[in-house]
């Protein structure tokens, strides 16, 4: 008797090898944030010295990207979890950054998913920083930054802002003016770096490289 499957891949063994690439890319991509959120740029000139530049939202949009919203969210998750084991925020920081980063990967992922073309990932990618820049300011004015003042005075907070530019009158102020477009600038760099190269890796991440060799 003739198999319909004999001259193809089994249905069975194809959604399998789906599941396994999936979990290994998410874990892949999950290290490398983790990674990344260990390189801490400061810029002092910027944004007061205990705020920090990295890349670690970069594989995170990549996943969301290759295998959407959902894989860049659990990215985001584990890379905060890791980070969480070796940080003395009492898991603030880590909440806080998870809540942004899913924000930005989340909403880009969705978007790009229903509009897979280069200006539909550009404007992903514009909206996603800039609703994470926008959820930035009530997530620290009303959680981050209380938890800090127990550790640090909110008179000090907002001398580190003063000292960047004296007119800071509040911290709500100076979250608008720094932190806001700070986090909107990071995402965009995000965003940049996946441009540049995810063209070439996406092939690797979504299984096609291994079918075209097979040609």
């Amino acid at each position: 008797m003739y198999n319909k499957h004999s001259s193809g891949e089994n249905p069975v063994s194809g959604k399998s090898n789906i599941r396994v690439r999936y979990i290994a890319v998410t874990g892949i991509l999950s290290a490398a944030a983790f990674a990344l959120q260990l390189i801490e740029i400061p810029l002092p000139m910027l944004i007061p010295s205990f705020i920090k530049f990295d890349f670690s939202d970069l594989p995170a949009l990549i996943g969301a990207f290759s295998l959407g919203p959902v894989c860049g969210i659990i990215i985001q998750f584990i890379k905060n979890l890791l980070h969480a084991s070796i940080s003395t925020t009492s898991f603030v920081g880590e909440l806080s950054n998870f809540l942004l980063g899913s924000v930005f990967v989340g909403s880009a992922g969705l978007i790009y998913k229903f509009r897979k073309t280069k200006k539909g990932a550009a404007a992903a990618s514009l909206i996603g920083a800039l609703l994470m820049a926008v959820a930035a300011l009530p997530l620290n004015y009303f959680i981050v930054y209380p938890f800090y003042y127990n550790f640090m005075p909110e008179k000090t907070i907002l001398a580190a802002y003063q000292s960047i530019i004296p007119g800071m009158k509040s911290i709500f102020q100076s979250l608008i003016c720094f932190n806001v477009p700070f986090t909107f600038a990071k995402g965009v760099a995000d965003a940049l770096i996946t441009f540049l190269i995810y063209k070439r890796i996406s092939p690797l991440l979504k299984g096609k490289a291994n079918n075209q060799n097979k040609r």
